[in-house]
């Protein structure tokens, strides 16, 4: 009887709260948020210390990151030691040119930008998808302000019904929402179940991806022409962007950009 009672009391307390918060998210925007964050005050997106604004960085996570900033390799996207002035392209970029035309990263690949993707893509985190998508409209205002469609890179099938989510596709929604660019979810397909990139060499991973993406059956006319804006939240060694790209290029794209979360940087 006593459980009984406790658990009906439990189901009365979750729905005074409940109805609490809808009142709550009708109210005006400053004064919503206070009265939620009195119920779920705003933590770190990365360590969950407290923070005076939701879906944000305490100020000790923010140091941490690895931002990139211009001097850079324009094609790459990586970033030079020393500023040389101008335009630069990377010995790197220049011995193996990309199949994408430009890309551009929040930040390099440390413990700090791990942790968020991690957090977004295996723990569930969809708001974290907000935090990083908003990063990286500053960090591709310039591939934005030229693009005429958002494509996220895509997962097969099946590792989509296990993830539940493309986290890709998340961070593509937030940019496009923002910018004020279509995002086509649906223009790309992995249509070959590959094994996880992770400890695969570069030429393990453009062998792994062979074959395994293409442009979706009348998808065509939507990339006809467009330059397109590809999504992704890491960047390695670049064969999973250099195969979508070709595949979008391949299915009437005038030229592709990349834009990611982080970037690993040879050598760091």
């Amino acid at each position: 009887m006593a459980l009984a009672r406790d658990t009906d009391e439990a189901k009365v307390e979750a729905g005074r709260l409940q109805r609490w918060l809808q009142a709550a998210r009708a109210m005006p925007g400053a004064a919503a948020r206070h009265m939620v964050g009195l119920v779920y005050p705003p933590t770190c997106a990365a360590c969950s210390a407290a923070t005076g604004e939701p879906h944000g960085l305490c100020a000790t996570c923010w140091g941490s990151l690895s931002f990139i900033s211009r001097p850079y390799c324009e094609r790459l996207g990586t970033p030079f030691a020393l500023d040389l002035g101008g335009a630069l392209i990377s010995p790197a970029a220049m011995a193996d040119p990309p199949v994408f035309e430009r890309a551009r990263a929040v930040a390099g690949y440390d413990d700090t930008a791990r942790t968020l993707v991690h957090k977004l893509k295996y723990g569930d985190r969809m708001e974290l998808a907000v935090t990083m998508g908003g990063m990286m409209l500053l960090a591709g205002r310039e591939l934005l302000a030229e693009a005429d469609l958002i494509v996220p890179v895509p997962l097969h099938r099946f590792r989509l019904w296990r993830r539940r989510f493309n986290q890709a596709a998340a961070l593509a929604q937030v940019i496009g929402g923002r910018a004020g660019i279509t995002v086509d979810c649906d223009a790309l397909r992995r249509v070959k179940r590959t094994r996880p990139q992770v400890g695969l060499s570069r030429n393990e991973r453009a062998e792994n991806l062979q074959g395994a993406l293409r442009v979706a059956d009348g998808a065509r006319p939507r990339l006809e022409g467009k330059r397109v804006l590809l999504i992704d939240d890491v960047l390695t060694t670049g064969s999973t962007a250099n195969a979508s790209a070709r595949a979008l290029l391949r299915g009437g794209a005038k030229a592709v950009d990349l834009l990611v979360f982080t970037r690993v940087i040879p050598g760091a």
